[in-house]
């Protein structure tokens, strides 16, 4: 079926009652991702949480830096490495992302976002648009939330 999503079983559950993602035609619609980890039943806090080798690639080894970034950028990471797996199970890549829409609870957190968003999309970046908001799911933790939408090649 043209129009099907693949999601597998190491693709977080939907917080509620809404897809993942939805395609139409050659486009994916991914809904808004946030760094929460069901299977643990954790937001994601620090970059011990991470359970890859990016908390280390992430670490300064600054403490005072790694502080005041480590939550907002593991939590980004955390977020885009959900949305890589997301992409590749539906024969697309982080190089078809048309548009990036991020939700932060704080605008002043953005320089961290934007240092791991760049190691995701280091060349030719998706249009992009930040919002800053009061509140996001599921808890007080979340710092910020992603939506995408990208470009699935013909024959995929």
């Amino acid at each position: 079926m043209k129009n099907k999503v693949n999601v597998s079983r190491d693709i977080p559950k939907p917080l509620a009652h809404y897809a993942v993602a939805r395609r139409a035609g050659q486009f994916l619609f991914l809904a808004g991702i946030v760094a929460a980890d069901p299977k643990r039943g954790i937001v994601i806090n620090s970059y011990r949480d991470l359970e890859d080798e990016a908390g280390k690639a992430l670490e300064t080894g600054d403490m005072s830096i790694d502080c005041q970034e480590g939550r907002v950028a593991a939590q980004t990471w955390y977020i885009f490495s959900t949305l890589k797996r997301i992409l590749e199970e539906n024969a697309t890549s982080l190089d078809n992302v048309l548009k990036l829409t991020t939700y932060m609870k704080d605008v002043s957190q953005f320089p961290a976002y934007v240092r791991v968003r760049t190691m995701f999309f280091p060349e030719n970046p998706p249009a992009s648009t930040v919002v800053e908001i009061k509140r996001l799911l599921p808890t007080d933790e979340s710092l910020l939330e992603v939506e995408a939408v990208a470009y699935i090649p013909e024959g995929s």
